[in-house]
């Protein structure tokens, strides 16, 4: 079916101060506000460039005639755009002329049926080694790490005189054994010195040295994840210049005259760290930046024992090379793709898993703050029927901060039992009530896509996600990240998070995740509200037990809440306020201008206290919902998640002409028996088991 061409004008809420939108920004990659009759005459056949697309490996047999074939049958799935990646056994090597004369043909072939392209932005994952080029051609950027040196153990009394070092040693610790008290040792004239004290100690000398994360490689005979093939040091801008040289701008010498048109943008995946990382210039950044020098604490961070002191030092050191990450890494692919006129995509590594995110990536928010589309994976078991969880709006939650219309997820690669296409069916549901728009299925040698049942879910989830990708989120409810203290240990940070957020979709409370960055340099202070990027709206912020607070976070809260805004901290307080730097934290002041709850105990009390956009007539845990608004319209899109039949009445925080729209055939008929009273609407609804149901609401 032919797709309507581009060329409605929607207007632009807010775009981010520092975003590097593409000169001809195209509507799709835009923050749209529609206006009812717009969506309306769109709803049937909606924009191509908004729709669903598919991992597509350029591997074994990969002729002229297989990628015709395999794009007819894509095409025939409802499929309309496919994400191509380099994989093993392909005729050419992954980045070599004869690999790109077989994309530009598939450039070609995708333009002639009205289909896209999106780059995976490596041949295999994570993303930054370039298929092995970075170790082939520029060593000097490979990923560094700090790394245990030596261990020496002392006996009672043993001490060290003038022990020579290598110039690597940027570091050493000594750990009591019996006690596991551990203390710095100060290394910096490059000789090891120790007093001999009472007990038994180990010093563990710390260096900085070549050593990545592991990768798999297309270009690997193996076929395995290991080290042959090193990642670039993503703190260093001159290293993600030279991956950016050797995938981005090879493809642009091939295709780049389709790129924002057939090519729509670069998908990247996973890129992280499994060790601290090191990068040249780190001890003068963080110098800059922190005020002291960190080469002392470095070796305590490779054991577990850490003080107070040398986690409040661990945390300032994450706060820096996540920093770095951001802005030499992840800000700089962004900034290259809306250069030419194109979006980037990527998802790090575990994002339902926030401890060792922070562990990995350093700060999830900080990563996806200049990306277009920020992205989430649900690969294997993360979701299910079984694991409703909410981490995809991490996902939707920083698109809707940093000004963006657009979240991602890379769904079912791995996924045991594989999915039949219901339950395809219901992890796309699953995601899309939690804000994402914009799915990539895993593969199409997967059963589910291939099966003729499929093709009417493309079509439900292209109009669905075209749908939710425009018109401005809603949710007025937001629920701090308390990331800050998970990088110094706190792990009913983790816990109490994850209860809150729980409950508050339980209850038909719908919320974005916030956090420092954007409390503190984005946000804007009106009216008793924070104004993201975005031209949505919070006027109450959720806070989960916290060690740690920084202080422009808190002054900004205490403004908030001085005009009128809510502050509910449900965990235990901050016990420390950090400013200049987390080593040097103040004790917290009293925090008496905040209503506080109990995270083990939240009553109807607590979830009465906080805005509402949707009461339902009886308690149904299973019923989801997400609010956006249009130009004068209302949208709400509601999730039964559970297989039982669900009979309700939705009063909802908007007044006008009701519909329901049906994304699965493209069609639009007037809501029943609705009731307006005020300024609100009552809306009976009947769910089925796993049905969804988009409410519109003309003004």
């Amino acid at each position: 079916m032919k797709k309507i061409k581009t060329g409605r004008r929607y207007q632009l809420v807010l775009v981010l101060a520092c975003c590097t939108l593409g000169v001809n920004a195209q509507n799709w990659q835009k923050l749209s506000h529609p206006t009812y009759a717009e969506m309306l005459k769109g709803f049937p056949v909606t924009q191509a460039q908004y729709d669903q697309t598919m991992d597509f490996g350029l591997g074994r047999n990969m002729t002229p005639e297989r990628i015709v074939q395999d794009l007819d049958n894509v095409k025939k799935q409802g499929i309309n755009a496919i994400s191509i990646e380099g994989t093993f056994g392909s005729p050419s090597p992954y980045l070599s002329d004869g690999y790109m004369e077989t994309v530009k043909f598939m450039v070609s072939e995708l333009k002639k049926r009205g289909m896209h392209m999106w780059i995976i932005d490596e041949g295999q994952y994570p993303s930054g080694f370039a298929g092995g080029l970075i170790s082939k051609r520029a060593p000097e950027v490979r990923m560094q790490g700090v790394i245990m040196a030596k261990r020496i153990p002392l006996q009672n009394n043993e001490s060290i005189t003038d022990q020579a070092l290598t110039s690597n040693i940027i570091s050493a610790v000594a750990l009591n054994q019996d006690t596991r008290e551990s203390r710095n040792v100060d290394v910096s004239s490059g000789k090891l010195n120790w007093k001999g004290m009472p007990g038994k100690w180990t010093i563990t000398l710390a260096e900085h040295r070549y050593k990545t994360s592991v990768t798999r490689s297309a270009t690997n005979p193996t076929h395995g994840k290991d080290t042959t093939n090193s990642l670039i040091d993503y703190l260093d801008p001159a290293a993600t210049g030279k991956f950016l040289e050797f995938t981005h701008e090879q493809y642009k010498k091939f295709i780049g005259d389709e790129f924002g048109k057939t090519v729509l943008g670069f998908r990247g995946d996973e890129p992280e760290y499994l060790f601290n990382p090191w990068s040249p210039k780190l001890l003068e950044t963080f110098k800059a930046k922190k005020g002291y020098d960190i080469a002392p604490y470095l070796a305590s961070f490779l054991g577990r024992d850490l003080s107070e002191e040398q986690k409040l030092a661990k945390a300032d050191y994450v706060d820096v090379w996540s920093d770095m990450f951001r802005d030499n890494f992840f800000k700089l692919e962004a900034d290259w793709c809306a250069a030419n006129g194109m979006e980037y995509i990527v998802h790090v590594d575990h994002e339902e898993k926030l401890m060792d995110l922070v562990r990995s990536e350093g700060d999830y928010f900080k990563n996806m703050r200049y990306v277009q589309i920020p992205g989430v994976d649900a690969i294997w078991h993360q979701i299910w029927y079984d694991n409703v969880d909410n981490y995809p709006k991490l996902a939707s939650s920083a698109a809707h901060m940093y000004g963006r219309p657009r979240a991602f997820s890379e769904s079912f690669a791995a996924y045991k039992p594989k999915p039949t296409v219901p339950d395809a069916r219901w992890v796309v549901n699953e995601q899309l009530v939690r804000g994402i728009n914009l799915f990539e299925f895993m593969t199409w040698n997967s059963g589910y896509i291939r099966d003729p049942a499929f093709i009417p879910v493309s079509a439900y989830v292209n109009r669905a996600t075209w749908m939710l990708a425009n018109g401005i989120p809603a949710a007025t409810v937001a629920v701090y990240c308390p990331t800050e203290s998970m990088w110094v240990g706190n792990k009913m940070a983790d816990s109490t998070y994850k209860v809150v957020t729980r409950q508050l979709l339980q209850h038909q409370i719908d919320f974005d995740y916030v956090d420092r960055q954007g409390i503190a340099s984005v946000f804007k202070l009106e009216k008793g509200g924070f104004v993201n990027l975005s031209g949505q709206k919070y006027t109450a912020i959720v806070i989960p037990t916290l060690s740690v607070i920084n202080s422009d976070v808190l002054n900004k809260l205490k403004a908030f809440a001085a005009q009128g805004g809510k502050v509910i901290f449900i965990g235990d307080l901050p016990a420390k306020v950090a400013g200049a730097n987390f080593l040097t934290a103040k004790a917290a002041p009293m925090l008496n201008w905040a209503a506080k709850a109990d995270w083990q105990n939240l009553g109807a009390s607590f979830f009465n206290s906080l805005p509402h956009d949707v009461v339902l007539d009886k308690t149904l845990p299973d019923v989801k919902y997400l609010h956006r608004k249009w130009k004068d319209a209302d949208l709400y899109f509601f999730f039964n998640e559970s297989k039982e039949k669900q009979e309700l009445s939705a009063t909802l925080n908007s007044i006008g002409q009701v519909s329901f729209w049906n994304a699965d055939n493209g069609t639009a008929a007037p809501a029943p028996k609705t009731v307006k009273k005020g300024t609100k609407t009552t809306v009976p609804m009947q769910l089925d088991g796993y049905e969804t149901r988009f409410v519109i609401i003309k003004h």
